[in-house]
């Protein structure tokens, strides 16, 4: 790979896509932990749709959840689908960080990375991806949460092996890009994803960087 193609990929990915403001970084880390639980396995739109009715019902404080009712909970959630396992995660989880963490998932992110995401890797519901997003996103910390976009297309790209599992495709985007740029990587492989690098029926011909692409289809 050219020394060179990652770099030219994030700059003409730069220059098509605006970069959007993250709503997820302003809700501050517990808010963005409990989005990014309902937000597995279904859609955005459902996503928002669950998150704002959990926000009408509860304040969003991991005492509050702590002590909501599960039936309550499982009610806003019904949207996102899922909705019982995620509605008792939720609950598990509001309780731990209520017990453990005085109710303030700062005293975690304060932590050097590879304590911090440990740390969050314990709390139920949470796996790399969803300890990825709120470290990148709520603390800087130096990672590239892996969705299924970013994995299709980083391996389509020839950025991270075709076989990679996810620290595999993590730890090889890492590796290439500079830590400044983690969450431009991670925002733009989104957006090309979800525009033409789509699972199905890709646009290769009008992809804007099928020029540096092995695998275009053209």
């Amino acid at each position: 790979m050219s020394k060179n193609r990652p770099e030219e990929i994030l700059r003409t990915l730069q220059k098509t896509f605006r970069s959007p403001k993250s709503r997820t970084s302003n809700r501050g880390p517990f808010k963005t932990l409990i989005i990014t639980i309902i937000s597995q396995n279904t859609t955005d739109k459902n996503t928002a749709r669950a998150f704002e009715n959990l926000s009408k019902q509860f304040q969003m404080t991991p005492e509050a959840l702590a002590n909501a009712e599960t039936d309550k909970i499982q009610k806003c959630l019904k949207v996102a689908g899922l909705y019982r396992n995620k509605a008792k995660t939720i609950k598990q989880v509001s309780k731990i960080i209520t017990k453990d963490f005085h109710g303030d998932l700062a005293r975690i992110l304060s932590m050097p990375f590879e304590k911090a995401r440990k740390t969050l890797l314990r709390l139920p519901g949470v796996g790399p991806k969803t300890a990825d997003i709120v470290l990148l996103f709520c603390a800087k910390k130096p990672t590239i949460p892996v969705d299924t976009h970013v994995n299709r297309v980083s391996k389509r790209l020839g950025l991270a092996p075709k076989d990679g599992d996810y620290e595999a495709i993590r730890k090889s985007l890492q590796k290439i890009y500079d830590p400044k740029d983690y969450l431009s990587v991670h925002i733009f492989l989104i957006l090309l994803g979800r525009a033409y690098c789509k699972a199905r029926n890709t646009l290769c011909k009008q992809c804007p960087v099928n020029v540096l692409c092995p695998s275009r289809q053209v």
